[in-house]
């Protein structure tokens, strides 16, 4: 049996861990609030659109974070009689909020630089200015570097986006010191609204990418390839004894993850053998994927019945009686 599918943290693998995943998102919070700050005081020091837009980009990692700290907190809530499935997708929807603010704040950026472009004026201060930036972006850094590791070892999809944001964030004051530090050394004051344009189609890219990402958990987006591979290995060994296996689905909510397939073994099993059979495959499956939720369906393996549902199967799959691959 193949599985394929792809994912991008594929590969990834959910980790255990004490620390609870809000406190990820407070240290996002703490980050934005001091990053924020000390570029508006660089933006005062030197007028710098450049360095404004910098700043309007913070405001968007605040709002982020801020939205991080209540979706983490609704999505790590139980099952329970309405939403039987848990709450986890609800980190998608943080992740699609956050992608729409970053394309608000991408037309602040843009509008302030058109402005500037018709309305030239000098820089002042550079060095101090430039040296507060500085400072703001290695915070950035830092934080981004700590959610992304964190969010991709525990499946936080809103986590890891905060993350991504921030080191785009990085990126983003790298170009305006670079664009600010030109207008420094060559006195053409037009420099600075143009790198603060190309800023905010920078940081377009990252809302579409974040937007995307959100449409496709909400879409059932299968699970990583590799931890697809690591149920086909736990199941491998079942299918060298005979037993067969098709109609396998998976998908990923938030930080739960589910798989279904349907297990086919001789109709002359009694009840109590295929159910065992079942529960060992189940662990199985587990013990492969963390935190996975894994259900099964026994079949016979000689009722033609029990192939109807290969069309839930993808290419590659192992064929059953009368189908041709």
């Amino acid at each position: 049996m193949t599985i394929t599918g792809d994912h991008p943290r594929s590969g990834a693998r959910a980790e255990r861990s004490t620390t609870p995943l809000r406190r990820f998102a407070w240290l996002a919070v703490g980050a934005a609030v001091v990053t924020m700050a000390l570029k508006t005081v660089a933006w005062l020091l030197t007028g710098s659109v450049g360095l404004l837009s910098d700043a309007l980009e913070s405001t968007v990692n605040l709002g982020a974070a801020l939205l991080a700290v209540f979706v983490l907190w609704w999505s790590a809530k139980p099952a329970d009689e309405e939403y039987a499935y848990g709450h986890g997708k609800a980190e998608y929807l943080s992740a699609g909020i956050e992608g729409t603010l970053i394309f608000v704040a991408a037309i602040s950026i843009a509008y302030a630089a058109v402005q500037r472009l018709i309305s030239p004026a000098g820089l002042e201060d550079l060095g101090v200015g430039l040296a507060v930036a500085g400072v703001a972006a290695l915070i950035n850094l830092v934080v981004g570097l700590t959610l992304i590791r964190a969010g991709t070892r525990r499946r936080s999809v809103t986590i890891e986006a905060d993350g991504r944001h921030l080191l785009t964030d990085v990126w983003t004051s790298a170009g305006v010191l670079v664009g600010v530090g030109a207008v420094a050394v060559t006195g053409w004051d037009p420099l600075d609204p143009l790198v603060a344009l190309a800023v905010s189609a920078n940081i377009v890219i990252t809302g579409v990418r974040l937007v995307r990402r959100s449409l496709s958990g909400f879409m059932d987006h299968a699970l990583p390839e590799g931890d697809l591979e690591a149920i086909q290995r736990a199941l491998a060994p079942y299918e060298a004894d005979g037993v067969r296996f098709h109609a396998m689905r998976t998908r990923q909510s938030g930080q739960r993850a589910f798989a279904e397939v349907h297990v086919l073994v001789p109709g002359d099993w009694s009840v109590k053998r295929g159910h065992d059979l079942l529960e060992e495959i189940e662990e199985q499956m587990r013990a492969a994927v963390p935190g996975l939720t894994a259900l099964t369906h026994l079949e016979p393996v000689e009722d033609r019945a029990s192939f109807l549902d290969l069309g839930l199967d993808r290419p590659g799959r192992s064929a059953g009686p009368g189908r041709k691959e």
